[in-house]
């Protein structure tokens, strides 16, 4: 159903312990940061990846994160949650263009068998002319899936008007420096734009 979102045990624990859900396996510990932070960040989340983009290019992580970042994992059948969470993202960084930032949403499919390039070129460039698609093979996705510890699971039934259940976090990730912040599909657009703001300013 639409509105079924289900999460790892990880995730569910993290959304249990408080109004802003705590990633709690180690701290990065970066004073510089920690005016900006509503969540204690595990070290361990992000990493490399390798997937295909909606041009049909091959690229990592490295090729992708030369600036502020916000990520995210969802798929372009989804019915309602993800076009709303990822025009929210692709919101946040026109309200950082309006302040003299730059930042770039990234939309992470979790569903490579009927997300192809074609498919997320038309989805990010309705949603922003900055967002990028990406895609890859199952192989690919579930290894950046879990860097991010991430959770997706595709329904049997309903042929191929299949869902996907998934984990709904946006992940700002800063170059050299990773993943910094959390934040839930709750936030606003203007929540997260100051929130990154803040970032930026103190990296």
């Amino acid at each position: 159903m639409a509105g079924k979102y289900a999460v790892s045990a990880g995730l569910l624990i993290a959304a249990l312990l408080g109004g802003l859900g705590y990633f709690i396996l180690s701290d990065r510990g970066d004073a510089r940061f920690a005016h900006c932070r509503s969540t204690a960040i595990a070290g361990a989340i992000g990493g490399p990846f390798e997937l295909v983009d909606h041009t049909g290019r091959t690229v990592t992580d490295a090729d992708l994160i030369d600036r502020p970042t916000l990520i995210y994992f969802g798929y372009t059948f989804c019915p309602d949650v993800c076009p709303w969470d990822a025009a929210r993202n692709a919101q946040v960084v026109d309200l950082l263009a309006d302040r003299g930032m730059s930042a770039q949403p990234v939309f992470v499919s979790v569903d490579p068998e009927r997300d192809t390039p074609e498919v997320l070129a038309r989805f990010a460039g309705n949603l922003h002319p900055a967002m990028i698609g990406l895609t890859g093979s199952d192989e690919q996705v579930r290894a950046a899936s879990q860097a991010y510890r991430t959770f997706f699971q595709r329904h049997e039934e309903g042929g191929e008007f299949y869902l996907v259940d998934h984990s709904t976090f946006s992940y700002l990730t800063l170059p050299g420096h990773g993943v910094v912040e959390v934040f839930r599909r709750t936030q606003t657009a203007e929540e997260i734009a100051e929130a990154v703001a803040c970032f930026i300013e103190a990296s």
